[in-house]
């Protein structure tokens, strides 16, 4: 059976995280994605890192399974490159700087009248419209600007998201955006011009903590434990390993002290009787529970977990990623190509059996470039003088 996306083609002006992640999953449904990169270095993200064997860790992440074209889009060849691209595609995403697609005259006026049936997504910083619309935006500041670094890290210090949370709201608000406008443009024809912010996207999740900002008591940072649940965090077990478990309700309470605590008469104390009082307790019920856990391996923890029935997890550190026993017991991990080689990748997160797995290459900078050209009707030697014009 063909993925769902199999005749849906997506030119993406891209570059770093954001709109790389929401055209990768459109890939992974079978989207042909042509990735537009700059010649000589292509996308930035390219050169943040060279973890993965070489190869950047967040190139890796987002962008397997795409087509790479190198234009020079100052240039007028270029610039009718990308407007032959566009003729065919059903697609078009771009989160260059802001202002940028227009001054290379690809504004939304053009995009309409050029090609009524396109699906324009514009992946920005802060929107298209308001005062900041014209900052440059990366994942960190608009991590900042939105609050979440104010509520994230310890009481005495504030920290960033451990991964770039920005980045990945735009782009999976981007992608879900293009699934709603192809089902739009089939029941009604025509194409649609998207707006898609990382600043509205992260403002989004930040959900329960900006209630807080209404009443009276700020939310506290609690580091990696619940902010207004508790216990709900990490306890430390006597072999220095650490357990995290989450109690939900009364009757959980009781029943973690009688079976997993072995110390029933603690789900009455009067300092924890309820969950606003093991907030308000929080680092006095902190030293009970590991009094206990210190005499205890974090695998006799668990098994006491599982006992009383109590939602639990064990901290794993990077390293273990790669082996956690649910992804080996799933097959979750497969292999893609790439330019240093074959990396291990994770399937989609969606399982639908009657869906193919796609994990085609990630691209080299311009790796496509002669071909999709000659899919364009240039020959060999329009190409060559394409090459050594500089514009590709």
């Amino acid at each position: 059976m063909a993925l769902p996306l199999s005749h849906v083609t997506v030119v993406a002006l891209e570059q770093a995280i954001a709109a790389p992640l929401a055209t990768r999953h459109l890939a992974d449904l079978g989207a042909r994605v042509i990735k537009v990169e700059r010649p000589g270095g292509g996308d930035f993200a390219r050169h943040y890192d060279a973890a993965a064997r070489g190869l950047c860790s967040h190139f890796a992440w987002a962008n397997r399974s795409k087509e790479s074209i190198t234009l020079d889009l100052k240039a007028a060849g270029g610039k009718e490159i990308l407007g032959r691209l566009l003729e065919r595609a059903d697609v078009f995403v771009q989160n260059l700087a802001p202002g940028a697609v227009e001054r290379l005259g690809f504004d939304d006026e053009r995009l309409r009248g050029d090609y009524p049936d396109l699906i324009v997504c514009h992946v920005s910083g802060y929107g298209a419209d308001g005062p900041y619309r014209d900052k440059k935006a990366y994942d960190l500041l608009v991590q900042a600007e939105t609050g979440v670094v104010a509520v994230t890290g310890s009481e005495q210090a504030a920290a960033k998201s451990g991964i770039p949370v920005a980045d990945i709201a735009g782009g999976m608000y981007a992608y879900s955006s293009i699934l709603a406008a192809l089902l739009q443009r089939e029941r009604d024809g025509g194409g649609c011009v998207l707006h898609v912010s990382l600043f509205d996207g992260l403002c989004d999740w930040m959900g329960f903590p900006a209630y807080y900002a209404l009443g009276e008591t700020p939310l506290p940072r609690t580091g990696a434990s619940h902010a207004a649940i508790a216990p709900y965090g990490p306890y430390a077990a006597g072999d220095g390993r650490t357990i995290l478990f989450s109690i939900q309700s009364q009757r959980e309470w009781e029943q973690f002290c009688a079976v997993v605590l072995e110390k029933p008469g603690l789900a009455s104390d009067v300092r924890f009787a309820d969950n606003t009082r093991r907030v308000r307790n929080r680092a006095a019920l902190q030293k009970e529970i590991e009094s206990v856990f210190a005499g205890m391996t974090a695998k006799q923890v668990a098994e006491r977990m599982e006992r009383g029935q109590i939602a639990y997890a064990e901290q794993r550190e990077l390293e273990e990623f790669w082996e956690h026993p649910q992804l080996a017991a799933r097959g979750r991990v497969a292999e893609v190509g790439s330019p240093v080689g074959p990396l291990p990748a994770l399937l989609p997160a969606t399982v639908n059996e009657t869906w193919p797995s796609r994990f085609e290459s990630i691209p080299a900078t311009g790796e496509h470039t002669r071909a999709l050209l000659a899919e364009l009707g240039y020959g060999s030697e329009a190409i060559e003088g394409l090459e050594r014009d500089g514009v590709v």
